[in-house]
């Protein structure tokens, strides 16, 4: 049946990214004067005041302290304290408002009446734009800010404009298996409301803030990927409003070549305006089991092995070193060990990566059963381990318990407030990558990333690789199993460096037949681009869509070679 969203599945979803779910704690406690105990009052008075002196005397001192060494210093060297005392509640109140606005909107049943309103407004601008002439491209209006992505987007500067608001869902029809978004849904949103009313997608990419329209345009995987693909592979549908202002929709067999070209296109083919996505039955728990593996022949035997095994929902592994990780398998179910159970996603609790290398450090196995959605998002709190460089003492119990109700601090805050030189520090000297090789090449792979970049934990996720047509496919005509190799933090090879470093491990990807993932920093010549991603029927499609003079090629729109 065809399910219209109503104010009670709202209410059971709890909002987008476990909002509800943050505690505030406090005590009121009611002062009483009395004649007979005057000088008890003058005395706790005076301790009161002691008190506030004491304390406005420390804020002072580091008011003094931040003018002598600057505000660039303490962003560059010090930055967890304009994060603590600025970006952590200005993330909650992002949270808030956003919660908000989304419990509105499904109470007042509008996203369905004003979807084709706003879709309407977006072919104006587009048809607007094209009748001044088409003097610049096309990109959205959205700040490059806001997106997840570390990347720096200076087209929006040079570029037209186009605002699209939308991120709602739009219905839940659980008849045909479908849930039908507007492309600024992001992943907290979804998980929320389908988990409510016993539904899921078979690929939740980790990140709370990840949107559907960046997982579609660009990629998105999870440790369920190695049973259902990329994000891509669970789309049914899209609908794009092109470069003559008009809206087309694509299918695998309703214009099929466009539907397997707008993956990884990154926006430059037309505006997704929505997409229909795959839904399956949900199971209250992951039954999760951590094998601590040591040596890397048999790390990459163990874990090919299960990722192979479709008996396993989940498959995962974290690398600690190039010799030892911890593979991890996990299935759907819907009873639980009361005494395993392990609400990993609660804020007091250690960071998910810190929870895991217990099993390696004590050296035995474990089995857990982690609620669905706190396994969803199991990274989300510790940004996978970024933050750990962010705010070094992040996963102490005192912090947890103090103010892990407001990790993490939003990602966009993080970009909009980083400034140019902590911004050049991250270029040159942090790295965030997920490059994609069959998984025949994963020990050549980790050997790879281990000379180049030696950066620990890796993130090992599995995915099957349709042979399908677009600009990611296997080199054969069959579909062949991939892993993708996530890195994330600062290198500790002593001969890096950023560019060459990177071209390295790039042309080594190619090499193998892999693919990096676009929103990170892309070093590759166009000539090295086009080697690695098959663009004919991308450029196909352009030519067919009139994109030239409308949008960006992906490879200008993307690569610091080309960026300006």
């Amino acid at each position: 049946m065809k399910r219209q969203l109503n104010r009670r599945d709202w209410a059971a979803g709890g909002g987008g990214g476990g909002l509800l779910k943050r505690r505030f704690c406090g005590h009121s406690v009611p002062l009483r004067y009395e004649v007979s105990k005057t000088g008890l009052g003058v005395e706790r008075a005076a301790a009161s005041m002691e008190t506030a002196l004491y304390l406005g005397a420390l804020l002072l001192l580091c008011l003094l302290w931040l003018r002598s060494r600057g505000l660039e210093y303490v962003l560059v060297h010090h930055r967890w304290i304009f994060v603590c005392l600025f970006l952590l509640p200005l993330s909650v109140i992002f949270d808030i408002y956003y919660y908000l606005r989304a419990w509105l909107v499904f109470k007042m049943c509008s996203a369905p009446k004003l979807h084709d309103q706003r879709v309407r407004g977006i072919q104006a601008q587009v048809r607007e734009w094209k009748k001044q002439g088409g003097k610049t491209h096309m990109c959205t209006g959205r700040p490059g800010w806001l997106t997840v992505s570390l990347r720096v987007g200076k087209y929006k500067k040079t570029h037209k404009n186009i605002m699209i608001n939308l991120m709602d869902i739009l219905e839940v029809d659980t008849k045909r298996q479908i849930v039908r978004v507007e492309p600024l849904v992001n992943m907290g949103q979804v998980t929320a409301l389908l988990n409510s009313i016993g539904w899921t997608l078979p690929v939740v990419p980790e990140l709370d803030d990840l949107t559907v329209g960046g997982l579609i345009m660009g990629t998105g995987i999870e440790s369920s990927s190695h049973n259902h693909g990329l994000f891509q592979h669970i789309c049914q549908a899209f609908e794009l409003v092109v470069a003559d202002g008009s809206l087309v929709r694509c299918t695998p067999t309703e214009n099929p070549d466009l539907f397997y070209a707008v993956p990884w296109s990154c926006g430059t083919l037309g505006f997704l305006v929505a997409a229909e996505i795959k839904i399956i039955p949900a199971k209250k728990y992951v039954k999760l089991h951590y094998e601590p593996v040591r040596g890397l022949d048999k790390i990459c035997e163990k874990f090919a092995r299960e990722s192979k095994n479709k008996g396993n929902d989940f498959v995962e592994g974290l690398a600690y070193s190039s010799e030892e990780a911890v593979i991890m398998t996990g299935v759907l179910t819907n009873e639980a060990e009361a005494d395993k159970v392990n609400r990993i996603g609660d804020y007091w609790k250690p960071w998910f990566f810190k929870h895991v290398e217990k099993y390696l450090r004590l050296n035995q196995s474990g089995t857990e059963y982690i609620p669905l959605r706190h396994y969803y998002h199991r990274h989300t709190r510790s940004i996978f381990w970024e933050l750990q460089d962010i705010i070094p003492f992040g996963n102490h119990p005192m912090f947890r318990y103090c103010l892990g109700w407001m990790v993490p601090p939003k990602i966009s805050l993080l970009k909009l407030t980083q400034g140019e030189t902590v911004r050049k520090l991250y270029e040159q000297h942090h790295v965030v990558q997920d490059m994609l090789v069959p998984m025949k090449y994963l020990q050549k792979s980790i050997n790879a990333f281990d000379n180049e970049i030696n950066v620990y934990p890796l993130w090992l996720c599995p995915f099957i690789l349709p042979s399908q047509p677009g600009m990611v496919h296997p080199k054969a005509d069959e579909a062949e199993l991939y892993v993708d190799i996530g890195a994330y933090g600062e290198p500790q090879r002593k001969h890096f460096e950023a560019k060459a470093s990177m071209r390295q491990l790039e042309k080594y990807v190619r090499d193998v037949h892999g693919f990096q993932m676009l929103y990170a920093d892309c070093y590759m010549s166009r000539d090295e681009f086009w080697e690695m991603f098959d663009g004919s029927l991308y450029h196909k499609l352009r030519e067919q869509l009139n994109c030239s003079d409308a949008f960006p090629e992906v490879y200008d729109k993307i690569c610091k070679a080309a960026r300006h």
